[in-house]
């Protein structure tokens, strides 16, 4: 499914839309440079989860964890050596407990992704500074 959004609002709604569509365990993997809106998207898939507090990129910690009725578990993976280092900090165990795992920058470990990852592409427009393109691959209803 192919989106427009003109605004980070519009990025953060869907998002939040999205968390709709997920169950536990499932994971979203971002592709997007930087400053395409993967935190934005991640600030609104942790509204729709029911999750409180503030969302920000975990870039320097690598995972930030937000409670909720379905957890997200939001990693960064820009400042990844390898995807060793993902299993170094017990990815194993994230993907086992039931939550929803937010990894932005996930082609730094995409041979640690499990098979049928919703894959969310976000890539500026061209000629539109502000506006995101994005693309929303994997999900069970597709």
């Amino acid at each position: 499914m192919e989106y427009l959004s003109h605004n980070t609002e519009e990025t953060e709604a869907l998002g939040e839309a999205l968390a709709a569509r997920l169950r536990p365990g499932d994971v979203v993997a971002y592709r997007g440079g930087l400053g395409m809106g993967k935190t934005a998207f991640t600030r609104g898939l942790a509204r729709g989860l029911g999750c409180t507090g503030r969302v920000s990129s975990p870039t320097f910690t690598l995972v930030n964890e937000h409670e909720g009725p379905l957890p997200l578990f939001h990693f960064d993976l820009y400042r990844l050596g390898g995807e060793e280092e993902l299993f170094d900090i017990g990815w194993e165990e994230y993907l086992d407990r039931g939550g929803v795992c937010a990894v932005e920058w996930s082609e730094r470990a995409a041979g640690a992704l499990p098979e049928g990852a919703v894959t969310v592409t976000l890539e500026r427009c061209q000629g539109h500074e502000d506006w995101r393109r994005i693309v929303v691959e994997g999900l069970v209803e597709e």
